[in-house]
């Protein structure tokens, strides 16, 4: 007992966890002790912690619960401290399920963080991912389903303040314009072949030659694809805007991954498809534009990834502010 510092030993303050005869008594805490090899360390914490969050998808919407993937960290700044109080950080998580997540809410969190080490620490951040559960109407028809936005957020505090970066996925489908375009070849070669050269064919001959499946010669590829957001707001942003950004692109690719579907929403999709054919550059662009014209955004990355049918690899743009 003598060989050890007492400094690393610490009562038990929680009577719960054991009997009457040893409620209160002397336990290790090696934590405590001076490390072997000296250094600062930039991060340390927990990282998949399961929790609870409270999200509120538009300002004035109600905040509903959402199952969470959380990384927690603080820096060390004392090179001769072996550790942090790491249980701490993740007593301190309780906090987001009780308080809609914003930037005034994760500044509290991440202040509560750095202050929680006693003098260890002077930076705080915690990573939160979750997918964002959106009711989403059909094309045309009366039906509707939910359709997940995944959604990862990285808040920091330290000496320059808090800032905070959002990663946001939006699936779409996109028809590409080159096999669009040699389909069409096709299809008139086809047309040319089963009419012959006749100026005298029937409009009702044609229309019924068409909706019948040999009428078909070609279909261009299409694919589901995802635009990825990456996303800095404003020190100054009290919420962001999420749920209108989202709608804001969706409505600029026009070609949004559906949920339930009657076979008039899948016709009017097909029609959508048609008249938004689109490389993938032509993909980034538009939803650059769209950011572009967010005022409470500092900047943003758009990567965009067309999934290929034709190919065994993707097809990628990334465009900046």
């Amino acid at each position: 007992m003598n060989e050890i510092n007492q400094a690393n030993w610490s009562l038990d303050a929680n009577p719960a966890d054991a009997t009457s005869a040893d409620a209160t008594k002397l336990l290790p805490d090696i934590a405590a002790a001076k490390a072997a090899q000296r250094g600062v360390l930039q991060w340390v914490g927990m990282r998949n912690v399961r929790a609870p969050l409270l999200i509120a998808a538009s300002s004035g919407a109600a905040a509903e619960r959402v199952a969470a993937s959380v990384d927690v960290y603080v820096n060390l700044t004392d090179a001769d401290a072996r550790g942090i109080h790491m249980s701490r950080l993740y007593l301190l998580l309780e906090s987001l399920a009780e308080v809609p997540v914003s930037s005034q809410s994760l500044r509290d969190l991440l202040g509560r963080l750095i202050e929680s080490q006693a003098g260890l620490a002077d930076a705080a951040r915690i990573v939160l991912r979750f997918d964002l559960m959106l009711r989403r109407r059909a094309l045309k028809s009366q039906l509707s389903g939910w359709k997940a936005y995944p959604v990862r957020m990285d808040a920091r505090l330290g000496a320059d303040g808090l800032r905070v970066q959002q990663e946001l996925r939006i699936a779409y489908s996109s028809t590409c314009p080159m096999s669009a375009a040699l389909s069409r070849q096709i299809q008139r070669e086809h047309f040319e072949h089963h009419f012959g050269q006749s100026s005298q064919v029937p409009v009702s001959a044609v229309a019924e030659w068409l909706e019948q499946e040999s009428g078909l010669a070609a279909t261009p590829h299409a694919q589901r694809s995802q635009a990825v957001l990456n996303l800095s707001w404003q020190p100054d942003v009290a919420n962001w805007p999420v749920l209108a950004l989202i709608d804001q692109v969706e409505q600029a690719l026009a070609t949004p991954v559906q949920t339930a579907v009657k076979r008039i929403d899948e016709q009017t999709f097909a029609r959508l498809n048609a008249e938004n054919l689109m490389f993938c550059e032509d993909a980034a662009r538009r939803v650059a534009t769209v950011l572009r014209g967010v005022p409470s955004l500092a900047d943003f990355e758009v990567d965009v990834a067309h999934f290929e049918s034709l190919h065994a690899h993707d097809a990628v743009a990334v465009a900046v502010r």
